[in-house]
């Protein structure tokens, strides 16, 4: 790949003019350059979930810790069924669940009530159960030759002690944690959380709550880009909320998230216009860029790049270019910062309900609703709006976003496409 642009005073001026870039060749770079946290801490197991493993981990115990029965039933030995059956056997005692049996001694043709979780005393080889069981008074009949190890649930069936079960890198869902629990861990060493600092660009821009003023619009991007993020557990936001389009205030809010911030997403000021202050703010710091112009419709002056050891995502001011750019470019390489890896957009087959004209080699995102299923079964999308950058509603009602390929002038109904569900995260 080529390397990073050396920001300076003439190419920050003319906005960071670059070579157009493929979609994938984009999302490649910020993926390249992002760098996986090395800091660590203890949590809660019970606090744990969605966080990602630091280190192996080597289980403490055998699971199942001791032999123990599946089934209500009636522990039994094998050597007790001797000649034809039916076999009857006395019953001795009893045994459930968290009970040690005294281990008296057991006589020939003896059996034990058992209970599903129950500890399986020495010598008693198979369960039978409770259902192929008649008992009379205390004593029972076995009409059917048991198995050895029936209905057993042997100690180190599952897991071994010492052997490895979690490899360090894996997110901690609700089974895995679980799986801990069931080793006695109360606590793991985790991957400290990502810090990802938002600033939103734009003199124009207010909080929602706030009152407008003449040229001025909410600022919808905050909310979405945080909302995107919310339902990462190992992201910890940092929003420094809505900074002007002036050089200094950008190069005083970039110097402030470099100091605490391992990734920084900026939502406007990333075009070439003279109030487009994004790239020479991050000139400003040093930064390089690795992504200047993207082929892609919406969302080519979205910029990708380093402020020291901090990943850099300038994403343009329109909501559905900030969408895409962040869930195509931007969002795939940050789970890499928490230690997950690539997480690339979940694409799935559907066909166009629509036809559309679009240029020839850009790839093109646009907002989508499923209206039905073809013969095949694969989802047929319609179009929504007309491919402005700045619908909210096209965005508010879509399922998805289907993806039109560089090399198709003419989009017509029938034609494969790729989809991504907007209602997966």
């Amino acid at each position: 790949m080529k390397t990073a642009v050396a920001l300076t005073i003439e190419n920050c001026a003319a906005g960071a003019d670059g070579r157009v870039i493929p979609v994938d060749i984009a999302a490649a770079k910020a993926l390249a350059i992002a760098r996986t946290v090395s800091e660590t801490e203890q949590v809660p197991l019970i606090a744990a979930t969605g966080r990602v493993l630091a280190r192996d981990i080597r289980a403490p115990i055998d699971l199942p810790p001791f032999d123990n029965s599946a089934m209500d039933g009636y522990a039994v030995r094998i050597t007790d069924f001797t000649g034809a059956g039916p076999w009857e056997l006395l019953v001795g005692g009893r045994i459930a669940a968290g009970d040690v049996y005294a281990g008296e001694a057991v006589r020939p043709n003896e059996a034990l009530r058992i209970f599903t979780g129950a500890p399986v005393p020495d010598g008693f080889d198979a369960v039978v159960m409770l259902e192929h069981c008649e008992r009379v008074g205390d004593r029972i009949a076995v009409s059917k030759f048991p198995r050895r190890g029936e209905n057993i649930r042997h100690a180190a069936e599952d897991v071994g002690a010492n052997s490895r079960i979690m490899d360090a890198g894996a997110q901690l869902s609700p089974q895995r944690l679980a799986l801990l629990a069931g080793q006695g861990l109360d606590a793991v060493e985790v991957l400290r959380k990502v810090r990802i600092g938002l600033i939103s660009t734009g003199t124009e821009l207010r909080d929602p709550g706030e009152a407008l003023g003449r040229g001025q619009i909410y600022n919808s991007n905050r909310v979405m880009i945080r909302s995107m993020l919310s339902v990462s557990p190992w992201a910890e936001i940092v929003d420094y909320g809505i900074v002007p389009d002036r050089q200094d205030a950008l190069a005083e809010a970039f110097g402030e998230a470099v100091l605490h911030c391992d990734v920084l997403v900026t939502t406007g000021g990333v075009s070439a216009g003279e109030e487009d202050h994004v790239v020479s703010a991050l000139g400003h710091h040093g930064g390089t860029l690795d992504v200047l112009k993207v082929a892609m419709r919406p969302g080519k002056p979205v910029k990708i790049g380093r402020i020291g050891g901090m990943l850099f995502a300038g994403l343009p001011g329109n909501p559905n270019a900030a969408l895409v750019t962040f869930r195509q470019i931007a969002l795939p390489a940050i789970p890499t910062i928490a230690g997950l890896g690539n997480v690339a957009p979940d694409w799935s087959a559907a066909v166009a309900g629509f036809a559309y004209d679009k240029r020839l080699g850009r790839t093109e995102f646009v907002p989508v609703r499923i209206t039905g299923r073809d013969d095949l079964g694969l989802p047929v999308l319609d179009m929504l709006g007309r491919g402005s950058s700045a619908s909210l509603m096209a965005m508010a009602l879509a399922d998805g976003i289907a993806m039109l390929p560089p090399d198709v002038l003419s989009i017509h109904r029938g034609l494969p496409l790729r989809f991504e569900s907007l209602c997966r995260s």
